[in-house]
């Protein structure tokens, strides 16, 4: 980061580019804040009725995201893939913390970072209610806290054998978008531009999760890979999987590549923050008219099975229906893993 500004102090930075807009925003949201940003802690109150869900997420420069990135999109970013983990369990947003490093006060990057996570923070009606600055190396961390009925958050514990596997909207853009960037794959300006908003500016499905509600046996958000993230139901569901490789939603732009290529990316590709989850095959006509109300396509991609060990088991299929073998199923089913990848 580099600007010709005069730097501001740690406590005129949080002023000017989070306080404000922090405490503007907080006047606009619901009732369980009560106290936000300016004492040692920020007070929430539930409804009586209410759970609170929280989750934490960390991006670190170079790790997460490319050294130099767009700081607009990034505190989009940032604020998303929390908002995206309340999402997977039916909540609705309520507030979320920052604790940020910054190798510099810089007033040019910070107004650009502010603007995209308080437009996020806007658009899902979560307001900052706290948290930390400090100097070093760009590390932006969000604990972000939702509420829901008491009872009703979708786990990961609760599918059941012969459940529908289900997926919204697309996956493997963000993969593809990042080998485009990285030069292991040569798309065209156009192709490029279609799918890089699902790398830099993911959508969390909050809307979905909602009403998923009393309707998924269990659910997921999808950040390190399809297949991967859902061997974590499968664990704690104490089931197996069969997926229909056919079945993946992909865009046509990824369907312009290889169909190796394809299948992978939209396996186990990872930065896709769409919603997996399992529900009974009799919630069928209800979870299509979900994806019609709310405009976002939902696709079966297979179904849950017995275990027939003690070892979890991704069974992957052939359009016609052959079972792959282990050496053949083995691409499709790498999970990213922040220390062994």
């Amino acid at each position: 980061m580099s600007s010709h500004s005069k730097p501001f102090g740690e406590f005129d930075l949080i002023e000017r580019f989070f306080k404000t807009a922090a405490n503007s925003l907080r006047t606009n949201a619901n009732q369980a804040i009560t106290l936000g940003i300016g004492d040692d802690c920020a007070l929430i109150k539930p409804r009586a009725v209410e759970e609170i869900a929280i989750t934490s997420d960390m991006l670190v420069e170079g790790r997460h995201f490319f050294a130099g990135a767009n700081p607009e999109l990034l505190g989009r970013k940032a604020l998303a893939v929390n908002l995206s983990d309340l999402a997977a369990m039916g909540a609705r947003p309520i507030g979320f913390t920052l604790a940020i490093a910054l190798p510099t006060a810089d007033n040019t990057w910070l107004e650009a970072f502010s603007k995209g996570l308080f437009a996020m923070a806007e658009e899902y009606s979560c307001p900052l209610i706290g948290g930390d600055t400090t100097a070093g190396p760009l590390t932006i961390s969000i604990t972000a806290f939702g509420a829901l009925p008491k009872g009703e958050a979708i786990r990961r514990s609760g599918a059941k054998p012969e459940d529908d596997i289900w997926v919204s909207g697309t996956v493997g853009d963000a993969r593809l978008a990042l080998a485009a960037l990285r030069h292991e794959i040569t798309l065209s300006s156009e192709d490029l531009q279609q799918i890089e908003h699902r790398m830099h500016n993911p959508t969390p499905r909050i809307e979905l999760g909602m009403q998923l509600r009393n309707i998924a046996s269990s659910a997921l958000d999808v950040s390190d890979g399809l297949l991967g993230d859902l061997s974590h139901i499968l664990k704690q569901s104490q089931v197996d999987a069969e997926i229909q490789l056919d079945k993946l939603p992909k865009t046509d732009t990824l369907q312009k590549q290889d169909l190796q290529i394809q299948n992978q990316f939209a396996a186990c590709g990872g930065d896709d923050y769409e919603i997996c989850f399992t529900a009974s095959a009799s919630q069928r006509d209800n979870i299509q008219a979900i994806s019609k109300s709310i405009g976002l396509p939902l696709t079966i991609i297979g179904k849950t099975v017995p275990k027939k060990d003690d070892a979890v088991k991704v069974y992957l299929l052939h359009e016609s229906g052959a079972l792959l073998s282990d050496a053949e199923a083995a691409p499709f089913l790498k999970s990213f893993d922040h220390f062994a990848s």
